[in-house]
């Protein structure tokens, strides 16, 4: 069946469910018409999920299955990886709530790479607690990176303003090493590609920011732009990437100036993400840009301070949710596109003859 006229199968990681990860799933899949529109396929534990429905009073009916390829169209899926009890402390990490969250990762990531799922959107994690159980990465993207073998990109996005980093989880301290003229080549066109084939962007324009203050002020408040940033944006634009900048970072997410282009590079986390939530914080989605398969999360994280206050805002998931559907569906059309582009054209049948020379004794 095409990606065109099936329901596209959604995998959801739950993260810790000791966060807010089950209330927002849940939240996000209250609605009864809900299934008219993809196919839920949930990485986590009946009893579990049944326990914190009635917490927060919602009325879900789960179908109960042992892996992702038994899913069913117009059913809430639950790939139930634990049949025991757990144990919930709701506020704070627990290790059976770390694993959990990272037997539901892993299961959906098998899940993903073999097919029985289309896209997956991940729950928040608790970084620190997984490491500490000999999860070997600073996030989800290091994750997929080692799964799927290629360099991915951090890339926050909203109708109107998208957001990628250049650098991930790393400390301030070791930004400004870890910034190279082939790496940021190489994310930028990343960058320009994820937006035609994901975003629909015809002819993208990309902003770079600079990595210091003022943009360096010429080399007054360091070199990083003058030798990395500047000439591999020039580079790019004179092979036919949109790619301007490097801008300062203290005055660009201005409504004027950040809407005239269709992404911006940031070259460290906190560049990047700290305006984008304060502009796109309840809509805002962490895209992974770059990867064979489609990954989406909320961004935001486990939010212990009101895990079971029933005062989580789902939003940000349910656009993570819809926003993996619709790129699943962009590429369909990319490919189908590219695919009819390079198909060569039939010529009407006509006896060989030229229509614009006489025919028989008409000379």
């Amino acid at each position: 069946m095409t990606p065109k006229n099936h329901k596209v199968r959604v995998g959801i990681s739950i993260g810790d469910f000791n966060g807010i990860g089950p209330e927002i799933i849940m939240k996000s899949l209250q609605d009864k018409t809900i299934t008219d529109f993809f196919t839920p396929v949930i990485f986590g534990s009946g009893k579990l999920f049944t326990y914190q429905k009635n917490i927060f009073k919602l009325n879900l009916n789960f179908n109960y299955i042992t892996e992702a390829s038994q899913a069913q169209a117009g059913k809430l899926n639950m790939v139930n990886l634990v049949k025991e009890n757990s144990n919930v402390e709701l506020g704070k990490p627990s290790e059976e709530s770390t694993k959990m969250a990272i037997d539901s990762l892993e299961a959906a990531t098998e899940a993903l790479m073999k097919g029985e799922i289309d896209v997956l959107v991940t729950a928040p994690i608790n970084k620190d607690e997984m490491t500490k159980m000999g999860f070997k990465h600073a996030g989800h993207t290091g994750y997929f990176e080692e799964k799927f073998n290629k360099k991915g990109l951090m890339f926050l996005v909203t109708e109107g303003l998208k957001v990628a980093v250049s650098t991930h989880h790393i400390p301030i301290s070791q930004v400004a090493e870890n910034i190279s003229k082939e790496k940021i080549k190489n994310q930028i066109r990343v960058l320009n590609q994820t937006l035609i084939e994901d975003f629909a962007v015809t002819r993208p324009k990309i902003a770079v920011l600079g990595l210091n203050p003022h943009s360096g002020d010429g080399g007054v408040i360091g070199n990083e732009e003058i030798e990395i940033i500047s000439p591999t944006i020039k580079e790019l634009y004179d092979n036919g990437i949109l790619a301007f900048g490097p801008f300062p970072a203290d005055s660009f997410f201005q409504p004027e100036k950040y809407k005239n282009y269709d992404a911006v590079l940031a070259m460290y986390h906190d560049q990047g993400l700290a305006p984008f939530k304060t502009i796109a914080y309840e809509e805002g989605v962490n895209y992974t840009a770059g990867l064979p398969f489609i990954r989406t999360s909320p961004d935001h994280g486990v939010a212990y301070d009101i895990a079971g206050k029933n005062i989580a805002d789902e939003r940000s998931f349910s656009e993570a949710i819809f926003t993996a559907i619709k790129i699943f569906q962009r590429r369909a059309d990319y490919k189908d596109l590219m695919e009819n582009r390079l198909k060569p054209k039939r010529m009407p049948s006509d006896g060989g003859i030229d229509e614009d020379l006489p025919i028989g004794n008409e000379i």
